[in-house]
């Protein structure tokens, strides 16, 4: 967990102190009247922040808090992630709002976004998976290439996201750093002397340069990053899916799959 706590701002226990930067953030002329823990996080604290706006109708926020450098990178990234999502299909995410750092903390940063009540299920595959398609259909990447214009992070670990003209190219670079995270955390292994050459030098090259040769070519589309079930939702109000803590990045449209 890369949080080390936020004395006089902690979520719920009756408190509805929040720091300057974030309620900066808030709706001119809200008023705070709770916060609380929501959510859970495997690398920070997650809650949600109730306010009365001025003209007296009720909001909710969700905030992410984590800390250290890594975390300030890790949400600049989801920020950039979702805002990125949103653009082209805003049904499917809650509204980001803005990222940044603590004014009282400064080495404590946050994310906030629209707050969003979802049903304890996953979403409808039909559904939500038309919605998917539709993110990647419709999202078009600067200048047709794969990457994204900053480094996002799966969990704590960041990707490979500079931009390459090829799919080929970028898959191979993101993966080998995914390799490399593994040997970093686990140590040499004798199975990977024999697996990775083989990976590189024999299985991409078969399954992933024919889909750019002889005039064929892959679609960058834009990509959540980190699709499995806890980062999707149904919205209770509407029904409508919803995906959240996004990784992005514009690759083959299975990438991930």
């Amino acid at each position: 967990m890369n949080y080390n706590g936020a004395k006089g701002l902690e979520f719920g226990g009756g408190n509805t102190k929040v720091d300057p930067n974030v309620a900066a953030e808030l709706p001119e002329g809200c008023r705070v009247m709770s916060t609380e823990a929501h959510g859970v996080s495997f690398w920070g604290n997650t809650g949600r922040i109730n306010v009365e706006s001025a003209d007296g109708a009720p909001l909710s926020f969700f905030i992410k808090v984590i800390s250290n450098d890594i975390g300030k990178n890790m949400l600049h990234g989801e920020f950039e992630s979702m805002k990125a999502i949103y653009t082209v299909l805003p049904d499917f995410v809650p509204r980001p709002i803005a990222w940044g750092t603590y004014q009282t903390i400064p080495d404590t940063h946050f994310f906030l976004c629209e707050y969003r009540e979802m049903l304890d299920h996953p979403p409808d595959p039909y559904k939500f998976t038309e919605h998917l398609a539709d993110l990647h259909q419709n999202s078009q990447s600067p200048d047709g290439k794969f990457g994204f214009h900053i480094t996002t992070y799966s969990g704590n670990l960041p990707q490979m996201t500079d931009w390459e003209d090829s799919w080929e190219v970028f898959f191979t670079k993101n993966f080998r750093l995914a390799l490399d995270h593994e040997l970093n955390a686990k140590g040499p292994d004798p199975e990977f002397d024999v697996l990775i050459p083989a990976i590189f030098d024999k299985v991409i090259p078969r399954l992933l340069r024919p889909l750019e040769t002889e005039g064929r070519s892959v679609k960058p589309s834009l990509v959540h990053g980190d699709l499995w079930y806890a980062n999707s939702g149904i919205d209770e109000d509407t029904d409508a899916s919803l995906v959240f803590d996004a990784c992005c990045f514009y690759a083959h449209n299975e990438c991930k799959f």
